[in-house]
């Protein structure tokens, strides 16, 4: 990936969107939701804070995270769909 994400910002591979509903119903693409989980794939050196330190971001590339609904950045590189969220739209790192 010829990608690298800038200070506190973290490139996220989106989930593959629900096709079926729990009780096995396809649902068309205007029903799907938008996934609010993905896979870490690049991070950032972290944001610069005022002393000049770099303030270290919680999550690591391979982690799963969830994110908000409407937080990021959506990006297609080369035919694949990117997030790009700051750091602190991150809400949980999914662990197992």
């Amino acid at each position: 990936m010829n990608l690298q994400p800038l200070h506190d910002r973290i490139i996220v591979e989106a989930a593959a969107r629900e096709e079926k509903s729990a009780g096995g119903i396809i649902l068309p693409d205007t029903a799907q939701e938008k996934p609010l989980r993905g896979k870490v794939l690049a991070v950032g050196p972290g944001k610069r804070l005022d002393s000049g330190s770099l303030a270290p971001i919680d999550v690591a590339i391979g982690d799963v995270i969830l994110y908000g609904k409407y937080g990021g950045t959506e990006v297609k590189v080369e035919g694949n769909d990117y997030i790009i969220l700051r750091a602190d739209e991150v809400l949980a790192v999914i662990e197992g």
